[in-house]
């Protein structure tokens, strides 16, 4: 894709709310290439009164769009900006684009365009997302690390959002254990440099890939870490939850993937735990022993238990 196309892409994906959501955005851009078959430079040089009468907009619409037009140089200048930091842009059209997301979030929750940088190919890999407390118990702890260690032995990535507690420690241990790891990011891609310091080795050796949704230099924020988390959910094919509170970023997402059939692992608690982990099993998701495996399944001397009993 030419450069000039990649302003285009940062400048439809990132239109403001409240009058665009993921899913209006996502129309809009299909609108733009399958529908009225023209292109993004096409569109963005129509004036209020066409965009509204040909194309169906609201005023508000029509003078975001306007702005989106007026955000193209300083997006062009960013686009080779990244480029040159071995930054990747990947627009929701692209054969590159992750197929999990796509079909786990749909059009209503896709992102329309991912920032990424490092191995690519961890996309097309099986990917288990282990997500929990960033205060979280020792009980935790010892989960997270055993069912990373378990899906390093059965070739999985792990998805994280390299937040304190377990999402750092589900990637710490799979990194050490020679496995890899998808960092979702709550801020934008360009101003995670510590992180890209601490990761740098594993980026190279093409252990990790570290993807954000927002624009590129955005800061990290409350309302961008709750809203990373349907991308880690989304990224993964399977989901196992450490340890959850009954309310926050863990809950919410727990909850929504219940409803929507996805496969929720929760740890099951002791009685003297303080945490929601077994409300969330109440509510439908799948009871797993400390070593991730299904409770009442046929799991008690699996592989992977028997090298850790043996630990």
């Amino acid at each position: 894709m030419e450069i000039n196309e990649y302003s285009y892409w940062m400048s439809l994906a990132h239109l403001p709310s409240p009058n665009w959501k993921m899913e209006r955005i996502n129309n809009l851009i299909a609108s733009i290439i399958y529908n009225w078959k023209i292109s993004f430079a096409e569109f963005l040089s129509y004036d209020i009164y066409t965009l509204q009468k040909d194309f169906g907009l609201s005023l508000e619409e029509a003078r975001d769009i306007l702005q989106a037009k007026d955000n193209l140089p300083t997006n062009l200048s960013l686009a080779e900006e990244l480029l040159s930091q071995g930054i990747e842009l990947i627009p929701l059209n692209s054969v590159k684009y992750p197929t999990t997301l796509k079909n786990n979030l749909k059009e209503k929750y896709s992102p329309p365009l991912l920032y990424v940088k490092g191995n690519i190919r961890l996309f097309s890999e099986d990917k288990t997302a282990i997500v929990g407390s960033r205060n979280v118990s020792e009980r935790g702890i010892r989960f997270t690390e055993r069912v990373a260690k378990k899906c390093v032995s059965e070739f999985k990535v792990i998805v994280t959002g390299y937040a304190k507690g377990v999402d750092r420690i589900a990637l710490e241990a799979a990194l050490e254990n020679n496995g890899n790891g998808i960092v979702v990011l709550p801020q934008g891609i360009m101003s995670f440099k510590s992180g890209f310091r601490k990761l740098s080795q594993y980026i190279i050796e093409g252990q990790v890939l570290v993807v954000s949704t927002y624009p590129p230099k955005a800061g990290w924020s409350v309302g961008l870490a709750m809203g990373r988390n349907t991308y880690i959910y989304g990224l993964a094919e399977e989901i196992y939850v450490a340890e959850s509170d009954n309310k926050g970023g863990t809950w919410n997402g727990a909850v929504d993937g219940i409803k929507r059939g996805r496969k929720i692992f929760v740890r099951k608690a002791n009685s003297d735990e303080k945490c929601a982990n077994n409300e969330l099993i109440a509510k439908g998701a799948i009871a797993v022993d400390e070593f991730g495996e299904i409770i009442g399944g046929d799991y008690s001397r699996s592989p992977q238990r028997a090298l850790f009993e043996m630990q």
